[in-house]
């Protein structure tokens, strides 16, 4: 079984993953993000996101009742089913769920999140938090009967209500849930990068003690994705391999190894 997590930037491929999806040979879930689609729907609703960096410099997005409402719409609705669509089009019998759908992914609300602003500190507190647990019995009921899973959020709390969380950290559960040992993720880029602003700088490869210093020296989002990177290393995930989904055939090309290779 593969683990495949499908990045939410307007230029990835979705179509060039469903067609490689159904030459696979083999099961696999699947976990999507929809920011450019979150992000295009909230503007023209006259809601754009938010977002906000904790005091340990992690970047997340701040998600209140409306902002849930427009992810929801994004995520669960037109990107996830657009995705399916793709996949059954390609002979692949994919089903689209959310976090929500036979308590599949639940989580923890998170308490707040502290944020320095204009030299104070503050406690914010929204519709977010961390997956905690994940319904493996569904999962493997689904695989064994030969459906492709779509996941995305949101997910559910401890009081069964719908939040947000971060898409990289579903992937870690799930691969630890489902003890996956192959894991890809397709992004907007040839693979982790350097220097983002320099496309050559793609690291080739990648070890778990290079993942927890770089992880210690940057911050916002690409700490987020280093931070889960190394949870499903310790969780005993053999290789991860970071692609282009840009690409005519983004799936096939990461599994013959382009991109950044973590092992």
């Amino acid at each position: 079984m593969i683990l495949v997590k499908v990045g939410g930037g307007a230029s990835v491929n979705l179509e060039g993953i469903a067609f490689d999806l159904a030459e696979l040979g083999e099961p696999a879930v699947v976990v999507h993000g929809a920011n450019a689609a979150r992000d295009d729907l909230a503007a023209r609703l006259g809601a754009p996101k938010r977002t906000v960096i904790s005091e340990s410099g992690v970047e997340s997005v701040f998600t209140d009742a409306e902002a849930l409402e427009i992810l929801t719409m994004a995520y669960a609705g037109l990107v996830n089913k657009r995705f399916v669509s793709l996949c059954q089009r390609n002979g692949v019998n994919a089903i689209g769920l959310t976090g929500l759908d036979g308590a599949l992914i639940r989580g923890r609300r998170n308490r707040g999140i502290r944020v320095a602003e204009n030299g104070r500190r503050r406690l914010l507190h929204d519709d977010s938090g961390k997956p905690v647990s994940a319904n493996a019995g569904l999962l493997r009921l689904l695989l064994g009967s030969g459906y492709t899973p779509v996941v995305t959020v949101p997910i559910l709390d401890e009081e069964s209500r719908a939040i947000n969380t971060e898409n990289d950290e579903v992937t870690a559960l799930l691969q630890r849930t489902l003890g996956a040992e192959v894991v890809v993720q397709l992004i907007e880029a040839p693979g982790l990068l350097s220097d983002p602003a320099r496309p050559e700088s793609l690291l080739s490869t990648l070890g778990r003690q290079e993942i927890e210093a770089r992880e210690a020296e940057s911050s916002g989002r690409f700490r987020r994705k280093l931070m889960a990177l190394r949870k499903m290393m310790d969780s005993g995930c053999r290789r991860i391999v970071v692609g282009d989904g840009r690409l005519p055939h983004p799936l096939r090309s990461a599994l013959s190894l382009e991109g950044t290779v973590i092992e």
